[in-house]
Parts: structure tokens; C-alpha cells; sequence
């Protein structure tokens, strides 16, 4: 339950009725609300370890996509940070595709996941990704109306398929959070997140290990081992942890580091609605959610020396929590629900309710 299933549990509410099809569904994760819905695999979902391993199986997903029968529907919503828009819906029907990133692993990425792999990896990604590039850029005719989460999202799209894409925020449960008076603000900084190269979590723990200053570090991911190799004695790399754990650190942080580029970034906005600034890396979402010298700083490149300004400016920057949780409540899942049932509405000419 991330960030995309997040996004699905809005949709269910637009659309209580809806089907849903997806490759891989393991019912033991997802939520109830969505679990209400019928859910339908594709053939991907009966091949061997298909739940844990299903990235292994990207090559065969365009045509497990384009075997799916949806000539019962007259609107489809494929919700894509993967090959989702590569269905084909049957004429007459109105594909929307809300998009968290065109395929990050064969285009904006893809230098950085064919760095960090294997050597057979290396070895299949340049054929694999040329044949999807081709592929994917094909299937972008066959969407009616593109909308991006992020403006960088949008000048994705606008890139790699030449199509325009309406911007609408991802949902955050902004009211899950709540800030806590100042007295218990405690001394650390805090990083969230999967653990991933592209996140950079070793420029949070390089910088504070330089600093010997205090950071907590909470997620799980490839680079888990590494980091806490890497962690000097003010470092504190608790792995991944449950939500009541995650939300007493938000509240209690100086301020969250930031350190990767994302499409959009979720975190940045938990940590707002907490009340707390995020010193974040000066590109991607955060600079659409994050106010500069307000609800918090950026830096304008990732090195170790640009963090540590940025944290010695953010220390020096007159905050207030206050502005901090108004900033995150622009980013509720209501406002999302709300612009999304308005502009499917404007596009179909149809009244839509919204469930509880």
C-alpha cells in the first residue's frame, strides 16, 4: 500500500462500481476498500513467484496487457508509473491515463538502474528497453486525455510521447498527521523512504556523519546493509517501521532531509502536515509542494557540501509550523478526489457521486 495504491483507493471512491485489472494482486497487503472491488490479473499473475518477482516479468507485460477484454467498459482510467496505458480499449470507449511517471527505468532512469545492476542485467537491458521505448511510445495514441501528477511528470509526457497532460496532485492523508507543541521537538533530522539508489539516502548519512549530527533514517530497501555500514555514531538507521512509529519521528524531526528526485514525493507533504520544513533536493515534486524559505530549503545539487548549507540555512530560517500544515492540506485527498470527479465529469459529460 504505496503511494499508486493510494491513488487506486481515491479512484474507488469516484468509481464504487469500477473493475479492476491489474498483473499482480496479493490480497493479504491491500486495503479492504479496494479489496471490495472485482479484481482481475492478468496472466502474469499465475506465473512462479509472480508476487515477489514480478519485475522480472516486465518483458512479457505488453502483451499480458493487450490480451485483457475490456469491451464492456465505455471509460477506462489506467493509473501508469508502468506499461498500464498499453491496454486497448474498444471503440468507443474514453481512456484517461493518470500518469505517476512515464516508465522511469527506460527513460529518465535508465542510466542510473543499468549502473547499479548485474552483468546479465546490463547485458539484456539496452535490446529490452529500446524494443519498450518503442513500444510505449506507440501505445501513447492510445490514450484519449494524459494527467500528470507533478508539472514534472507533464514535461515527461510532453518528451518521450509529444502529448499535453493536465496536472492533478496525488491524494495524502494529510489528516493522519499532527504537529506537536515545540517543547517536544526533539535535536534529530529525519530521512523516509525506500532505500534505493535514486532516493540517495547515503547523501543524508555522508553528510550528517560529517557533521556529527544527529539523523534518523526510516525504510527499508537494497541499500538497508550498506547504510547502516556506512552510519557514523549520530546516524540511526531503524529500517522500515510501522506507521505509529514513522508518525511520532515526523512530528518530533527538526526538519526531513530530502535528498532524491522524485515525480512527485509524498513524504515531503507527511512531513508538512506534521509541521515540520523539509530541506529537499531542488528538483522534481518537492519543488512543487515545498515553499522555498517558507516551509522549507532547497539544495541545487547533490553533494554532501550543498546538504550541509542547506541544513545550516534551514536552522537560521525563521519557521512556522502553522504554514507548514497549510501548505500539506492543499494536497488532500479530497481536493484530489474533487478535481478528478470535475474533470471526468467535464470530459464525459457524466454527474459522478463520490463514495464514503
Amino acid at each position: 500500500m504505496r503511494g499508486g495504491e493510494k491513488v487506486l483507493e481515491a479512484l474507488c471512491d469516484i468509481f464504487p462500481t469500477a473493475d479492476i485489472y491489474t498483473h499482480v494482486c496479493d490480497l493479504s497487503v491491500i486495503s479492504d476498500k479496494i479489496k471490495k472491488h472485482k479484481i482481475q490479473t492478468t496472466f502474469i499473475g499465475g506465473l512462479p513467484y509472480a508476487k515477489r518477482m514480478y519485475k522480472r516479468y516486465l518483458p512479457l507485460m505488453p502483451m499480458a496487457l493487450e490480451q485483457l477484454d475490456l469491451g464492456a467498459y465505455d471509460l477506462v482510467v489506467s493509473s501508469e508509473s508502468g506499461p498500464a496505458k498499453g491496454i486497448i480499449p474498444t471503440s468507443p470507449a474514453l481512456h484517461l491515463c493518470y500518469c505517476h511517471s512515464p516508465m522511469r527505468y527506460i527513460w529518465n532512469m535508465y542510466n542510473r538502474y543499468y549502473d547499479s545492476s548485474g552483468l546479465m542485467t546490463r547485458l539484456m537491458m539496452p535490446p529490452m528497453a529500446h524494443y519498450l521505448r518503442t513500444w510505449d511510445v506507440a501505445t501513447a495514441n492510445r490514450v484519449d486525455d494524459f494527467i500528470a501528477n507533478s508539472t514534472t511528470v507533464a514535461q515527461r509526457i510532453k518528451s518521450y510521447y509529444r502529448r499535453d497532460a493536465d496536472i492533478i496532485h496525488p491524494p495524502v492523508d494529510t489528516a493522519a498527521f499532527r504537529p506537536v507543541p515545540a517543547c517536544d521537538v526533539e535535536d534529530y533530522y529525519l530521512m523516509v523512504g525506500e532505500l534505493v539508489g535514486y532516493k540517495r539516502p547515503d547523501l543524508a548519512v555522508e553528510a550528517f556523519n560529517r557533521m556529527k549530527a544527529k539523523l534518523v533514517v526510516i525504510g527499508g530497501g537494497e541499500m538497508l546493509d550498506h547504510l547502516k555500514k556506512l552510519a557514523g555514531p549520530t546516524v540511526k538507521i531503524l529500517g522500515a517501521q510501522p506507521f505509529d512509529v514513522l508518525r511520532h519521528h515526523y512530528a518530533r524531526c527538526k526538519g526531513l532531509i530530502f535528498p532524491g528526485e522524485e515525480d512527485f514525493g509524498i513524504v515531503p507533504v507527511e512531513a508538512m502536515a506534521s509541521g515540520r520544513p523539509v530541506i529537499a533536493f531542488g528538483r522534481g515534486g518537492a519543488t512543487e509542494t515545498v515553499v522555498n524559505n517558507k516551509t522549507g530549503v532547497f539544495f541545487e545539487t547533490q553533494t554532501v557540501e550543498a546538504l550541509i548549507d542547506a541544513v545550516e540555512r534551514m536552522e537560521r530560517l525563521d519557521f512556522n509550523p502553522a504554514d507548514a500544515v497549510s501548505r500539506a492540506a492543499d494536497f488532500r485527498k479530497d481536493v484530489f478526489v474533487d478535481r478528478f470527479r470535475t474533470y471526468v465529469a467535464r470530459t464525459t459529460g457524466a454527474t459522478l457521486a463520490v463514495s464514503a
